[in-house]
């Protein structure tokens, strides 16, 4: 029957693998890989990491990871730890002694989950290192840097026309041109809202029972049922006196 190590690397050969495609695959570091198919077992940390080893390395190469960990728990475990499982002299006896033994509380099992995790944050620390000397450590530093850092707003940019929302209360007389010297865009009774757009927008308007939204943002306007004018530009809004509105 061939050995731990010669089955490996002959799946290994067989599927034109080199040490470094399994490492990539399995996350285990080469060094660990070649001791498994040296049959280095002492370079492991214990046999629990020896056993997982086997089992992750087997399964990648399509292999029975189960034999193979028998095959490592019959050869090549300490004796002690099977002869504990094994219980002596006659059955009453062990019975006897069972009985005779202290019995662990829940604390012991809390004690035994931390044994357990601590063992397996080992496991992940040994498979997930690489060669490359603490990389992964040097890039999670670096992204928890970023993500400490203030995120600055980007200024909005200056609007260079005008968007002018116009919503009546109640049908309104409304007039509207681009400047002096400029056509009417737009003269009549407005009863829903419209919106109108230019470089420089005159409006006239016959009572002030309106909603005004300049470039989306609103046109503080006092309602009421006198006429009123504005010259709205990009950076600025004024109001008209009678003599320069639009169709005055």
């Amino acid at each position: 029957m061939p050995s731990i190590g010669e089955t490996l690397r002959d799946a290994r050969m067989r599927q034109r693998l080199d040490i470094a495609d399994v490492e990539a695959k399995t996350k285990i570091r080469a060094k660990y890989l070649r001791a498994l198919e040296n049959e280095e077992f002492g370079m492991l940390p214990g046999p629990t990491f020896v056993k997982t080893f086997i089992r992750t390395y087997a399964e990648a190469l399509g292999l029975d990871p189960h034999l193979l960990v028998e095959q490592y728990r019959a050869g090549h475990e300490p004796r002690e730890e099977m002869e504990q499982l094994q219980p002596l002299g006659p059955p009453g006896s062990a019975r006897d002694r069972r009985r005779g033994l202290p019995r662990f509380g829940p604390g012991a099992a809390l004690v035994g989950v931390l044994v357990a995790v601590v063992a397996l944050l080992l496991v992940l620390g040994l498979t997930g290192e690489n060669d490359n000397g603490g990389q992964s450590g040097q890039t999670v530093a670096t992204q928890t840097e970023r993500q400490k850092r203030p995120r600055h707003k980007r200024p909005r940019p200056t609007p260079t026309r005008v968007a002018l929302r116009i919503a009546p209360g109640v049908p309104t007389y409304v007039c509207v041109d681009k400047g002096i010297g400029t056509p009417i865009m737009f003269e009549g009774i407005l009863d829903a809202p419209q919106t109108f757009k230019g470089k420089v927008l005159r409006v006239n308007l016959g009572k002030t029972d309106v909603e005004l939204r300049k470039n989306g943002r609103p046109v503080p306007v006092q309602p009421g049922p006198e006429p009123v004018g504005f010259e709205f530009r990009p950076k600025s809004t004024r109001s008209l006196p009678l003599g320069e509105r639009p169709c005055a």
